[in-house]
């Protein structure tokens, strides 16, 4: 096997692609960034606590039932071996794998069938007879899926270790009983996943037959195989074939992960029609069922799409791992097109639906993400917590978020021989073949990115820096001397090329005014409102901060003049000072009728704003991101 030290994507040199990802260790965060610190966060803190968590409650006890060292009862969902697979290929990525992964690695090889089956649910001898006979429900392939990305994680940063290879012997055992077994079947498990696993498996090992099955598990869905289910085929994306479908719609995770697949297949065997399917269905959610954190999904029932504009802010699902999806799928995207619009997807969805799920700390997390919370919520139910979580009966998000901010730096860049391509600025390093440049920033807090060239070749090449799609006003500087920069950007990149030398300096300036931000009328559950953002940042208001108002008595104030302060402690670095106007309506009927003879008298105040990804972490309260405007002169 050949062993390549890369991240997460690694199309092949003959796939369809317009940018390449670059090596693992070509891009490094630094701590004192945003990014950085993060990923820091994630390396010491969220890391640990997953293991800790699958310890408590029972997840790799499911193993040790099989190994024959413990006899208690399965613990957790029937796909909880996910979990712990997920959480593996955080340790991987993480480079700090260490006790975990051994133990992990021991346990799964002793405990996976002589024909490769491993999922711990279903080897339970009173489970065993329905292996594979409810794919609609059980995940299994599911399962295999994750375990697959912990063996190419292990495959791509430690391959040379005894777990790593452990791990990514045991993957590739149960992805040949799934060639041997579905390689020519027209069936497909109920929960996308496992065909962007198989291909991913394909890169590292050059073994067609994943890639062939990746394929046809695409091209199987969408024939009523998976029958109807508890919510109808539409929830399995079972309704139609993918190439037929023109909106997305059902489950929103399996809906992203299975686009995801899809750009994978088509990218590596060349099938344009079926990438053109994959960008035409992110198109229509970003269209009319996207929050404008990044977030998608506003139902709760089967954490799905709703109708187009169908986007309540206090009902908004928004599943943590529906962002990371959409995320992941942007990134592929962005590699298989170069356009620019699925990197400031990235950005929105990574410093918003992604980062609000994660507690300061790193140790508690939301499982969906409302946009607002109402007074009097009752949040004593995991299901619509006022507080994040230390973990779930249903744990999928938390390790899922462990294994992306394990990964980040590897979506930050990209390059190749004509040049490096910048796409999410935070302080670090980026470099390859011989080109390399240091990056400082205290972006999204700051307006300024600065970009010093630490390594270049004597022939000219292209650094290509991305303009975010808010910002309207970029001034560039190069070697301390103003430069035009309009003239210069095409397709979203400020694109410089030039012979580079060591020490040459590139200063961009992204305008960040705070903006007031409104929907489209259809999206009526907030039409007469408006949000607050600041560069990619969205903002809400946290009963933290107003604690004698009632957040649902506030409207904005006509025109209001918001204004950006900026604080060297404290919660959030960058705060908005927003005038609203006050307009008690305790003891008012529920209805009335109009017109209306006598309206409450409005009192004038000045209220804070905070990151919308920064609420929830110092008390239980209302917060919200659509706040009412009011009218001129009333």
């Amino acid at each position: 096997m050949s062993f390549v030290s890369h991240g997460p994507v690694v199309p092949t040199s003959d796939a369809l692609g317009v940018l390449r990802p670059l090596p693992a260790d070509a891009v490094l965060l630094d701590a004192d960034g945003l990014l950085g610190g993060w990923q820091q966060r994630n390396t010491e803190s969220t890391l640990p606590h997953c293991v800790d968590q699958l310890r408590v409650h029972g997840n790799l006890t499911n193993l040790r039932r099989l190994t024959g060292d413990a006899d208690e009862e399965f613990a957790g969902f029937w796909f909880a071996d996910t979990d712990v697979h997920k959480t593996l290929e955080a340790a991987f990525w993480s480079g700090s794998a260490g006790a975990f992964a051994d133990e992990v690695a021991a346990l799964l090889e002793k405990a996976q069938d002589p024909d490769g089956y491993l999922d711990t649910y279903y080897q339970d001898p009173a489970n065993r007879d329905r292996q594979w006979a409810e794919l609609h429900f059980s995940h299994e392939m599911y399962t295999a899926g994750h375990l697959i990305q912990a063996a190419v994680a292990a495959a791509r940063s430690a391959p040379d270790s005894t777990p790593a290879q452990q791990v990514v012997s045991v993957a590739r055992r149960f992805a040949d009983l799934l060639v041997q077994r579905y390689g020519q079947s027209g069936e497909t498990d109920g929960h996308p996943e496992v065909e962007t696993a198989l291909v991913e498996l394909y890169r590292v090992t050059g073994h067609r037959p994943y890639l062939d099955l990746a394929a046809r598990f695409v091209e199987n869905r969408g024939h009523g195989v998976l029958g109807e289910g508890r919510f109808g085929p539409r929830y399995f994306q079972d309704h139609e074939p993918l190439r037929d479908t023109a909106e997305v719609t059902g489950h929103v995770v399996r809906q992203v992960y299975l686009l995801a697949g899809a750009v994978d297949v088509a990218v590596e065997t060349g099938d344009r029609p079926l990438l053109e399917t994959a960008v035409r269905l992110w198109d229509s959610a970003l269209e009319s069922r996207t929050y404008l954190t990044g977030g998608q999904g506003s139902r709760h029932r089967d954490e799905a799409y709703g109708d187009p504009y169908e986007l309540p802010p206090d009902r908004a699902y928004a599943e943590t791992c529906a962002a990371i999806g959409n995320f992941q799928l942007a990134w592929r995207l962005l590699l298989a097109t170069g356009e620019a619009r699925f990197a400031d997807e990235m950005e929105r969805v990574l410093y918003n639906g992604i980062a609000g799920s994660t507690a300061a700390d790193g140790t508690a997390f939301f499982y969906s993400n409302p946009l607002q919370l109402r007074t009097g919520h009752d949040g004593s139910h995991e299901d619509a917590p006022s507080q994040r979580l230390t973990w779930y009966s249903c744990a999928c998000c938390p390790p899922n978020l462990a294994r992306l901010m394990a990964s980040l730096h590897a979506y930050l860049a990209t390059g190749g021989p004509d040049g490096l391509q910048l796409h999410l600025y935070s302080t670090g390093t980026v470099s390859i073949g011989g080109r390399g440049v240091r990056v400082e920033t205290s972006y999204p807090w700051d307006e300024e990115v600065t970009v010093t060239v630490t390594g270049s070749p004597a022939t000219p090449w292209t650094l290509s820096l991305r303009v975010p799609a808010w910002c309207d006003d970029v001034r560039l500087t190069v070697n301390g001397t103003p430069a035009p920069a309009r003239g210069q950007i095409t397709g979203g990149y400020l694109r410089l090329h030039r012979t580079w030398h060591t020490g040459d300096r590139v200063s961009l300036t992204f305008a960040m005014p705070a903006r007031l931000v409104t929907a489209h009328p259809r999206v009526d559950a907030v039409r007469g409102t408006a949000a607050l953002a600041r560069g990619p940042l969205v903002y809400c208001l946290e009963h933290a901060d107003l604690p004698a108002l009632v957040l649902e008595d506030l409207e904005l104030a006509p025109d209001p003049a918001v204004a950006v302060a900026h604080h060297s402690a404290g919660l959030a670095p960058v705060t908005l000072r927003v005038p609203v106007r006050v307009r008690p309506a305790g003891g008012e009927p529920l209805y009335r009728d109009l017109p209306r003879t006598t309206e409450p008298r409005p009192s004038a105040a000045v209220v804070t704003a905070i990151p919308y990804f920064l609420w929830a972490n110092r008390a239980p309260g209302p917060m919200r991101v659509w706040i009412p405007l009011a009218t001129q002169g009333a």
